[in-house]
C-alpha cells in the first residue's frame, strides 16, 4: 500500500475491500497535522487519548510507543499511528501554549527560524498582570529574562489606577522610568506602546518600573507585555 509524501497518508489499493479503515486513518491522520495541535511534546507514556488526538513521542517511551521516539503518535480508530515529522513541520503545544517548528531532531517553541543543528531564533511574549502598590514606584517581577533583546512593551490598565497627585505615569526600568511610555492614561482600558530605540539586550533578569508623573501611586492594576527575541545555540553533539 502506498503512503502519500507529507503525511503518510495510506492510498487505496485497486479493488481493496475494507476501505473504509484506510480512509479513516488517512481522516485521522490529516486531522491530527493540517494545523496541527500537540497535546504535549516528550510524552513517553501512551495516555488514554481521544481519536485524533496527537503527541510528541519522548526518549524512552514505552508501550505502544516503543521504538517511535521523535515521531507523533495520532490516536485513531481506538489505536495508535505514528508519524515521523519533517524539516521545517509547525503546530501549537496545547500544554505551554507555545508555536512550535520541528529542526529535524526535536521541536522548538517560538522559532522563527531553526537551524537544523539545533540554533534557534525565537520570538517571545512575557505577560504579567502587576498590582500596584501604594507608594512612589511599584517594580514588577522579574519580566524581563536575562539575554532578551526587547523590542519593547505594551500594556493595558485593567484596573483604574488610582493615587495622590497624579495625572499620568511612566512605564520603564530602573535608571530608564520613561524608556517605554511616559503621559501614560489612568483610567480603565488606557495602554501604553513603548519601542525600544535601538535593539535593546538586557544581561540579567530585570523587573519593569512603574512611576507617577507626580505624587503617589494608590493602586491599581496593569497588563504589561514584553516583546522580546532570544537566541538558542546549535545542540550539543
Amino acid at each position: 500500500m502506498a503512503n502519500t509524501y507529507n503525511f503518510g497518508m495510506p492510498l487505496l489499493d485497486a479493488a481493496q475491500a475494507q476501505k473504509h479503515v484506510t480512509v479513516n486513518e488517512a481522516l485521522a491522520r490529516a486531522d491530527a497535522v493540517a494545523q496541527m495541535r500537540l497535546k504535549a511534546r516528550g510524552v513517553t507514556v501512551p495516555p488514554v487519548a481521544v481519536d485524533g488526538t496527537a503527541y510528541g513521542i519522548g526518549v524512552g517511551a514505552s508501550g505502544d510507543w516503543a521504538g517511535h521516539e521523535g515521531e507523533v503518535a495520532v490516536q485513531a480508530n481506538g489505536g495508535w499511528v505514528f508519524m515521523l515529522p519533517k524539516l521545517g513541520w509547525r503546530g501549537w503545544d496545547e500544554a505551554t501554549g507555545e508555536a512550535v517548528v520541528y529542526d529535524g531532531v526535536d521541536w522548538q517553541s517560538d522559532a522563527v527560524v531553526a537551524s537544523v543543528g539545533g540554533a534557534g531564533t525565537h520570538w517571545r511574549m512575557a505577560e504579567i498582570d502587576h498590582v500596584i502598590t501604594a507608594g512612589a514606584d511599584s517594580t514588577t517581577v522579574n519580566v524581563i529574562p536575562n539575554g532578551a533583546q526587547v523590542i519593547g512593551v505594551t500594556g493595558r490598565v485593567i484596573s483604574t489606577i488610582s493615587g495622590t497627585g497624579i495625572g499620568s505615569w511612566q512605564l520603564g526600568v530602573a535608571g530608564s522610568v520613561n524608556r517605554y511610555g511616559s503621559g501614560l492614561g489612568l483610567g480603565l482600558n488606557s495602554w501604553a506602546k513603548g519601542l525600544s530605540g535601538q535593539p535593546l539586550t538586557y544581561y540579567a533578569d530585570t523587573p519593569l518600573l512603574l512611576t507617577p508623573d507626580a505624587g503617589t501611586f494608590g493602586g491599581g492594576t496593569v497588563r504589561l507585555c514584553v516583546h522580546y527575541v532570544e537566541l538558542s545555540v546549535p545542540r550539543a553533539v
